[in-house]
């Protein structure tokens, strides 16, 4: 079985998840767990999206109302986490709020 990737969380994305409500914060690290820890690349439908460069970040997870935005570090075995963000009815941010 290959080596998990281990998921850092940078000081803005500490604070996003911070200032959820905690069932909030449960479900998004939980499912950052669940689907970064061993196939961050893997997209799909629905779930994981490579995000058109340039962008500020490789990918977006989509968790119900949220987006946590990351870059993978292969050669680190590393998930590198940004921003975890509310889905609004607006664009998605051209550059890193």
């Amino acid at each position: 079985m290959a080596e998990e990737y281990r998921i850092e969380f940078v000081d803005e994305a500490v604070a996003d998840v911070r200032a959820l409500r905690a069932f909030e914060r449960q479900k998004i690290l939980a499912d950052i767990n669940s689907f970064l820890r061993r196939e961050p690349k893997k997209t799909s439908r629905t779930r994981i999206k490579v995000m058109i460069q340039p962008f500020w970040s490789q990918y977006r997870l989509r968790v119900e109302d949220f987006r946590a935005y990351y870059d993978v570090d292969d050669s680190n075995r590393l998930v590198t986490i940004l921003r975890v963000l509310k889905k609004t009815t607006g664009q998605t941010p051209s550059s890193a709020p």
